[in-house]
Formats: C-alpha cells, sequence, structure tokens
C-alpha cells in the first residue's frame, strides 16, 4: 500500500503536478512512519518490509531493482557530505540497519540487520556491524 501510494507521488512528480505528491508524502508519513519523498529514484521490484513501516529514504537516494529493503531502515546523507547512498541491484538491506553518507552498496550485496554503513560494500559482499565491516566477498 505504501509503495503504491509512492508510486503514484514518484509519477504525479515527474509529471510536476503541484499539490498532489506532497499529499501523498503526507499521507504515507502519518500512516506509515515512513519518510519517502516523490523524488527517490527506486527500481523495479523494490520490496520494502512490512508495507515500509519506519523507513525513511533520502530524496537524492538512488535504489536499483530488486532491492529488498527491511523495516525501520534509514538511507540518508551525513551532515558534512553532499552525496547520499547509492544501492544498486539485487541487494538485501536488513531491519533497522542504517546506510549513511557517499557510499555505494554494491549488486547483489547483503547488509546485516541493525548494520551501520559508513563505507563502500563490494558487490556480493556481506556487511555487519556497528560501523559495519565486510565479512565476506563474492568470487
Amino acid at each position: 500500500m505504501m509503495q503504491t501510494i509512492w508510486r503514484l507521488s514518484n509519477h504525479l512528480h515527474r509529471w510536476r503536478v503541484p499539490v498532489l505528491p506532497k499529499l501523498c508524502y503526507a499521507f504515507n508519513r502519518i500512516v506509515f512512519s515512513s519518510v519517502v519523498p516523490p523524488g527517490v529514484q527506486m527500481g523495479k521490484g523494490v520490496l520494502l518490509g512490512y508495507k515500509g513501516l519506519g523507513i525513511i529514504i533520502h530524496r537524492r537516494a538512488v535504489i536499483g531493482n530488486n532491492v529488498l529493503v527491511g523495516a525501520h531502515v534509514t538511507i540518508g546523507g551525513r551532515g558534512e557530505f553532499h552525496d547520499v547512498p547509492v544501492i544498486e541491484d539485487d541487494v538485501m538491506i536488513g531491519t533497522g540497519a542504517k546506510i549513511l553518507g557517499p557510499v555505494r552498496i554494491g549488486r547483489g550485496a547483503r547488509i546485516g540487520a541493525n548494520a551501520v554503513v559508513v563505507k563502500d560494500v563490494p558487490p556480493g559482499a556481506t556487511a555487519t556491524g556497528i560501523p559495519a565491516r565486510v565479512l565476506g566477498e563474492a568470487n
């Protein structure tokens, strides 16, 4: 439901409809406690766990195709950096994870629950911990 409303607001935002995207954004914020601005670039097949409950995504973030995002995940910036995270295709982000600053999460990577990612994660790798460390990389 939350993603459907976001997709509607995203289409309206791209068509430059003035008020309706903000109303959809406000509805999602109140009902689902999620902050997903209409301008977020989100690919196809993105699944926001638990109907997007508590998810916060920066307005300039880029999320690829077939990404699984758990509940209460933050994908956002850090004060001293202008750039925001780029999540490539086929990534899984565990519940409560925080991905902050100018980082790139490689294709097929896995982010553990409650991990705090502040450095790039290579494709196919698994990252966990606070701050997140890469535990294993795919060949």
